[in-house]
């Protein structure tokens, strides 16, 4: 008999879709012999103590049933702590409206994850770690600093209830805005501090974010690197131009764009930033960036 998984359900994950159709997924699983403990989060940061205490207890399976934003709070229950343990292993029902993740190995993250676990594949992946001022931040997908935090950050804060039209609208006024500025960093001990002006600056552990946009072509979740991509001071017109490239992944080719894979950032910025970080917004102090090679199993 398997052991057993924690399945962490986000009922409001994809508009509220994830708590409608997740009753049902979950009986499928069990059909299959999976054997599952479930629990429901309540509030932003409970599915965080919730796998933070089934770890305690000795759960060593967890199944994200929602979106990125579900998978990112148990990643952050179990770890540190589970850096230091026998590696756990998180599983997915994508029901939410963003699941960039597995966008690296299907079109059909539903049906793919589905397969995963009725066939009980897994496989080492990297997890990326965020040390800030106040603590760390680990995460399987994306960080990101510059406008496409800036936007994901507006329209949590002014267009959160208009759904997809919220996130078109704070593009619209970050376009306006259009703010290019330094992020100082060292990138595998360079020798100078980079300070010049960008765009944005992306980690990713994955080619995905935002469910179809390509930020990173060249990222793999198991080759133990962060794929470092920085777009310089871009203008109006040019990234506007170049906004199909985002989804192909083309952008990387324009003269101002940069890539490397890289193990460990370090950060010089005198002030808190706006960050987005596997689909959530926040703001923090980073100091440096690393990873930690293949210490999640995950089912895909």
């Amino acid at each position: 008999m398997s052991d057993p998984y924690l399945a962490v359900v986000n009922p409001a994950a994809g508009g509220g879709r994830c708590g409608k159709l997740a009753p049902a997924a979950l009986d499928e699983l069990r059909a299959w012999g999976l054997q599952l403990e479930v629990v429901e989060v309540k509030q932003p940061g409970h599915g965080s103590e919730l796998a933070c205490e089934a770890e305690r207890r000795g759960i060593r399976k967890f199944l994200a049933v929602g979106g990125d934003g579900t998978a990112f709070e148990i990643l952050n229950g179990l770890f540190p702590r589970a850096a230091e343990a026998p590696r756990p292993s998180l599983a997915f029902l994508p029901l939410g409206s963003g699941n960039s993740f597995l966008r690296d190995f299907s079109r059909d993250g539903l049906a793919y994850a589905r397969l995963a676990l009725r066939e009980g594949r897994e496989r080492p992946c990297d997890v990326l770690r965020l040390t800030h001022r106040g603590g760390a931040l680990h995460f399987i997908n994306l960080l990101t600093f510059g406008f496409a935090s800036d936007a994901a950050m507006l329209r949590d804060r002014k267009f959160k209830g208009l759904g997809k039209l919220g996130y078109w609208l704070a593009v619209l006024v970050c376009l306006a805005r259009l703010q290019r500025r330094p992020f100082p960093l060292r990138a595998d001990g360079d020798a100078q501090l980079d300070a010049r002006r960008c765009l944005f600056l992306s980690f990713s552990n994955t080619k995905f974010t935002g469910g179809n946009m390509m930020i990173a072509p060249d990222a793999d979740p198991f080759d133990g690197l962060i794929e470092y991509v920085r777009w310089g001071p871009v203008g109006r017109l040019r990234l506007v131009a170049n906004l199909p490239g985002l989804y192909s992944g083309a952008h990387i080719r324009h003269p101002l764009a940069e890539r490397r894979g890289v193990k460990r950032v370090e950060f010089a910025l005198d002030a808190p930033v706006d960050i987005m970080i596997d689909g959530e917004v926040t703001t923090v102090h980073p100091e440096r960036l690393d990873v930690l090679p293949g210490a999640l199993m995950v089912a895909a």
